[in-house]
């Protein structure tokens, strides 16, 4: 359990889609602010996710071969696989984009711009609300799964939930104190950051979601068979 949520912890932090969305949080004025309610309303998503887990575990792992048991490999694998799936998809769209995918930039750098606009005005419960809705649910979904394997009667149990907490959220948290104690330093560091986000965000998220996905399957498989 502790190497799948770590794993999937990494993941997580890693995903670009919420790193570039907390950019544009953290830069706009007052974004300091705003990203403390945006990490606050990450972290609570999680914390949540694990806390509803363990109530209906209450914090002993089925027995091995049980319903509930199977019933977690099953959504690991179905989980892998649609991120197997999602992560084909965004390969083959990134490639078929030729010539004519330029204009598709100009429309990305196009909403950026208006997201980034409208981040100026936005409030703390905006940021929140964001947090919300970018948080990656499938990999969320493969930690739940992963922890109905949790045994609170051990120490290790709740280092691990910890450990994936706080590695799930460890690019936003760097990027936020980065932004406290050296803010012009920060503000071009991520500048620069969503530059090249904005490049290489199909190739992060192709690599990101295969690289779980398999890992995800795999494990569920050999579980399921062995």
């Amino acid at each position: 359990m502790v190497l799948d949520l770590l794993l999937i912890g990494l993941v997580v932090t890693l995903f670009p889609l919420p790193i570039m969305a907390f950019v544009l949080v953290v830069s706009a004025p007052r974004g300091v602010r705003r990203g403390w309610a945006f990490i606050l309303a990450w972290l609570a998503c999680l914390v949540t996710v694990i806390a509803i887990v363990l109530f209906l575990t209450g914090g002993e792992p089925p027995p091995p071969r049980s319903p509930p048991s199977i019933a977690a490999l099953v959504a690991t694998l179905i989980i892998g696989v649609s991120l197997i799936v999602y992560s084909e998809h965004r390969r083959r769209r990134r490639r078929t984009a030729t010539t004519p995918g330029s204009c598709d930039m100009e429309k990305s750098d196009a909403s950026g711009t208006s997201l980034s606009s409208r981040m100026d005005d936005a409030t703390g419960w905006s940021a929140a609300a964001l947090a919300v809705l970018l948080q990656p649910w499938g990999m969320v979904g493969a930690a739940a799964a992963t922890v109905v394997q949790a045994d609170l009667s051990h120490a290790t149990s709740y280092l691990a939930l910890a450990a994936f907490c706080l590695l799930a959220t460890s690019s936003l948290l760097a990027m936020e104190l980065h932004m406290v104690f050296a803010p012009e330093k920060a503000q071009l560091a991520l500048t620069n950051l969503r530059a090249w986000l904005e490049r290489h965000k199909d190739p992060a998220i192709v690599v990101t979601c295969l690289v779980l996905g398999l890992w995800l399957v795999g494990r569920s498989l050999y579980q399921l068979t062995g």
